[in-house]
């Protein structure tokens, strides 16, 4: 698993990230992490889009049994915000070399006038469809 042992703190990931974007040339963008409920999103804009990634946080409550689930916990944390920083770098990087477009790249997190992601819209019409055996509507007008 990638960064699995890193030391790299979260708020360091969390930086580095909005150096990456601006680098880029991305504007509008947060980070923002809701313990509550074990996620993270990161949202920005680039290239006239609104991209979010939501981040999946490991649960406390999982690591609060036995020795050492804080640190374990604390670990999980700093691994999965690395691993979404470098996701995030690849993505951009392959744009910028043109070994792919942006949409290409970042069409499943593209957020849609609605308020949801691509991926959000399509995904529930891609199940049904394997399941069924069936084209969906949307999936017909992509794909005749």
């Amino acid at each position: 698993m990638f960064a699995q042992k890193t030391k790299v703190p979260v708020v360091q990931s969390r930086a580095e990230i909005e150096r990456l974007l601006g680098k880029h040339k991305c504007s509008q963008y947060l980070l923002g992490t809701d313990y509550d409920h074990n996620v993270a999103r990161v949202q920005f804009r680039a290239y006239n889009r609104i991209i979010r990634f939501v981040l999946a946080l490991p649960d406390r409550k999982k690591y609060s049994t036995g020795r050492g689930g804080a640190e374990r916990w604390e670990q999980a944390e700093r691994q999965r915000w690395r691993a979404l920083l470098l996701v995030i770098k690849a993505k951009l990087e392959s744009v910028e070399n043109g070994i792919a477009t942006f949409e290409e790249e970042f069409l499943a997190h593209i957020v849609m006038p609605n308020g949801q992601t691509v991926m959000e819209i399509v995904l529930p019409q891609i199940e049904g469809a394997y399941s069924s055996g069936q084209m969906t509507n949307l999936l017909q007008e992509i794909n005749p």
